[in-house]
């Protein structure tokens, strides 16, 4: 029986969409098998090797002990006791796999974040990025951390993402505001382009005002970077980031629906006002999380999930969300390693990175919508 092939709309995702499940396991299978090298070449790779062997000992004594706290309290000592007992073991712990943990969570959550908002507009170049949706989160979580802790020593993970999650609900409102004046797509984008320089000349403003001891770390984090991560960190991504996706793939049929026009989906029986504004939380949310634990990152929640349609042959947002998780995590954390090793021990900014491999997916794209919309 042939695959089923449903037209789509010419304002919507060009990708023909076609039911593929063997298709869908397979890229799967080889994303979480990607993934798994990218893992594994991040933590033995850096200004301090670690043999593979060594790197799957110490992970299963942690593992081991970990469960096993569960039932005994000491093992809970022998799990600090492991972490402390050689240089080996404090990196790989304490530095490299909760780094790698967080880009692969945060680089999953802002590729779905792209997909949400490409469904939305309808335009595959749509992303947090571009429309200036991660400057908002920026310029908040800039303002929070150079005045608020003044009067707050500690500021919580939770807190930055309640910051950044103000700012992307901020500009996404002033997008759409200018969406139901401009019909044009591309004069959207360069609204949204010109949002993002204003959100980073107020962020800027108020970096000049910061104490020269934070002025660095602000300068750093603005630029994107996974450097600096914490379990703690992990744990909110994970909690948030997850919740996420699991709400997105809820809305993965609503979405299809969508994507066939909003008469169709009406149709259907889907309330479309409460369904965009799902939407939208849902990308505020997930690319607040990126902003907020490690800046503000390019090209990502463009790219992947143009990656993502091509490999899947289809746009079905049932299967292009979970393989755009897990397509954005391979990305972000193959971009990671190239930025800690490239130069090392400089280490290059994410952005950069991903700038780098990005924006030649995103020129392509471009391309070949003009061609298409041409024929």
């Amino acid at each position: 029986m042939k695959d089923k092939i449903r037209a789509v709309p010419a304002d919507a995702q060009p990708t023909i969409q076609v039911r593929n499940p063997v298709r869908f396991i397979t890229v799967m299978l080889l994303l979480a098998g990607l993934l798994l090298l990218g893992l594994l070449l991040n933590v033995s790779i850096g200004s301090v090797a670690i043999p593979v062997g060594s790197v799957f000992r110490m992970f299963w004594d942690g593992v081991r002990y970990a469960l096993a706290g569960l039932f005994d309290s000491s093992a809970a000592e022998r799990l600090q006791a492991l972490v402390r007992t050689s240089t080996e073991s404090q990196i790989l712990f304490s530095i490299r796999l909760p780094r790698l943990l967080l880009a692969s969570v945060l680089g999953g959550a802002l590729a779905v974040s792209g997909l949400l908002l490409q469904v939305f507009f309808r335009n595959p170049i749509a992303g947090p990025f571009v429309l200036g949706i991660s400057s908002g989160a920026k310029m908040v979580v800039s303002f929070t951390l150079i005045f608020l802790t003044r009067y707050i020593r500690n500021v919580s993970s939770l807190a930055l993402v309640a910051a950044a999650f103000i700012g992307s609900l901020l500009i996404t409102s002033i997008v759409l505001l200018c969406s139901q004046r401009v019909r044009s797509m591309s004069m959207l984008l360069v609204i949204g382009i010109m949002v993002g320089d204003i959100c980073g000349a107020v962020t800027d403003f108020c970096i000049t005002f910061a104490d020269e001891n934070d002025i660095v770390n602000l300068t750093n984090w603005s630029m994107g970077t996974f450097s600096g991560a914490s379990w703690d960190h992990v744990k909110t991504a994970v909690c948030l980031c997850l919740l996420g996706l699991l709400a997105a793939c809820l809305l993965s049929k609503p979405m299809n629906a969508y994507a066939l026009g909003e008469g169709y989906a009406k149709s259907m029986g889907i309330n479309i006002k409460v369904f965009r504004l799902m939407l939208i939380l849902l990308s505020s949310l997930l690319s607040a999380c990126v902003t907020a634990l490690a800046g503000p990152i390019s090209f990502v929640g463009i790219a992947v999930p143009h990656i993502t349609r091509t490999l899947l042959k289809t746009s079905r947002p049932s299967y292009a969300i979970p393989a755009a998780f897990l397509c954005g995590a391979v990305f972000c954390v193959f971009c990671d390693l190239i930025a800690r090793t490239v130069f090392s021990p400089t280490e290059l900014k994410i952005s950069t990175v991903t700038a780098v491999f990005g924006a030649p997916v995103v020129i392509i794209m471009m391309i070949r919508r003009r061609q298409s919309q041409e024929i």
